[in-house]
C-alpha cells in the first residue's frame, strides 16, 4: 500500500539568546513565537566571547538577543544568514558594531528603557552622600551613636555638573531642579536648551561643580575621560557619581584623586574591572558602591525585554528598527 509523500515543514528560524540576567525568558519566547520564530536560549549568566560563539554556531540563528554577553566578530560571521543584534540595554561595548554593519546586520539598542530609574539612582547617590546615610547607618550598626559628628549638607546650595544631556542626563537635570540647586551641564552635542541648566564648557563644569554627575556613552573619544587632567581640574572637591559605564573612568586616577584631596568622595553604579572591581576602591570608607543596578526596576525590566523582542521581530519582518546603530551594507 503506497503511501502519499508528506509535504516538509521548513524549521522555524532561529533567534539567540545569549544571556538572561532575569529567572525566565517567557517573555522573549512568546513574542518571537507569535510572528514564527523560535528562540534558542544560553545560559543565564553571561558566558566568554569564546563560548557565546560557540552557542551561535550551535544555533545558527537570524537574530541575536544579548545583555551582558560579548558579541565578537567571530559570532557575527558565524551565522548563514545573521539579520540583527540586538542589545538588551543601551550601550554597545559588548558587541562588535563594526562587524554586524560589514555583514549586513543591524545593531539596534534600548536607549531609552531606563531614563527614570539611571536619573533616579543618580539622585539617590548624591543625597546618600550629602546626608551621610551610608556613613552614620556604618556608624549605628557598630554601636556609634554621635548625631554631633554627622557630616551633613544642604542640597540647595550644591552645584550639580552633569557630563552629558542626553536622555537621561535631560530627566536628571529635571529632577534636580526641584532641590533648588545650580545645575550646570557639558555635552559635546547638546540637543537644545533645558530649562534651568546653565550650558558650560567641560573646563567650567570641572571647576564649579560640587557634585559632577557622568552621563555620557562608553567610546573611544570617553574612555577613561575622569583622568589625572581631569581631576586636577576639579576645584572645589566634588563627588563623582558614575551611573553610565566603569570604563569612563580611570580606577588608578580615581584613587589619586580621592588620597589626594580632589575629590570628596565617589558614588559608583559601575566601575571598570566589574563584576571584581578593585577592592582598594570599593572598601573605602568615601565610595559608595552599587553592582550596576541604576537601570532596574520591575518596570524597566519588562519594557527592556518587551521592546528588544519586539525589535528583532520588526527586523525580520523587513521592517526598518526603532532604534538603529549602525548602518550596514547592502546584503
Amino acid at each position: 500500500m503506497s503511501r502519499e509523500p508528506q509535504a516538509r515543514v521548513a524549521p522555524r528560524s532561529r533567534v539567540l539568546l545569549t544571556d538572561h540576567p532575569w529567572p525566565d525568558y517567557d517573555v522573549e519566547r512568546d513574542i518571537l513565537a507569535a510572528a514564527g520564530f523560535e528562540l534558542v536560549a544560553g545560559p543565564g549568566k553571561a558566558s566568554p566571547s569564546e563560548e557565546v560563539e560557540t552557542l551561535v554556531a550551535s544555533a545558527d540563528p537570524v537574530a541575536i538577543l544579548t545583555c551582558w554577553a560579548p558579541v565578537s566578530a567571530k559570532a557575527i560571521a558565524t551565522p548563514a544568514d545573521l539579520r540583527i543584534v540586538a542589545r538588551m540595554g543601551v550601550g554597545l561595548d559588548n558587541i562588535d558594531v563594526a562587524a554586524a554593519a560589514a555583514r549586513g546586520a543591524w545593531v539596534t539598542n534600548v536607549p531609552d528603557y531606563c531614563v527614570e530609574e539611571v536619573s533616579d539612582h543618580a539622585l539617590a547617590l548624591i543625597l546618600a552622600w550629602l546626608r551621610g546615610v551610608v556613613v552614620l547607618d556604618r556608624e549605628v550598626k557598630q554601636g556609634l551613636w554621635q548625631p554631633g559628628g554627622a557630616r551633613v549638607g544642604r542640597f540647595r546650595l550644591l552645584t550639580v555638573g552633569l557630563v552629558g544631556l542626553g536622555r537621561i542626563g535631560r530627566v536628571t537635570a529635571r529632577k534636580l531642579s526641584g532641590f533648588g540647586c545650580r545645575v550646570i551641564a557639558a555635552d559635546p552635542a547638546p540637543q537644545g536648551d533645558v530649562p534651568g541648566v546653565e550650558t558650560v564648557s567641560l573646563d567650567v563644569l570641572q571647576a564649579e561643580s560640587d557634585v559632577i554627575v557622568l552621563h555620557v556613552p562608553l567610546l573611544e573619544t570617553t574612555r577613561h575621560l575622569v583622568g589625572d587632567a581631569f581631576i586636577a581640574g576639579c576645584r572645589k572637591k566634588p563627588l563623582l557619581v558614575n551611573v553610565s559605564r566603569g570604563g569612563i573612568v580611570d580606577n588608578d586616577a580615581l584613587l589619586r584623586g580621592l588620597d589626594g584631596g580632589r575629590l570628596a568622595g565617589a558614588a559608583l553604579d559601575v566601575i571598570e574591572g566589574e563584576p571584581s572591581p578593585p577592592r582598594a576602591l570599593v572598601d573605602r570608607p568615601d565610595v559608595i558602591v552599587t553592582p550596576h543596578v541604576a537601570f532596574l526596576s520591575p518596570a524597566s525590566l519588562l519594557e527592556l525585554r518587551r521592546r528588544s523582542s519586539e525589535e528583532v521581530v520588526r527586523v525580520l519582518s523587513g521592517e526598518p528598527p526603532q532604534f538603529p546603530c549602525n548602518r550596514p551594507a547592502a546584503r
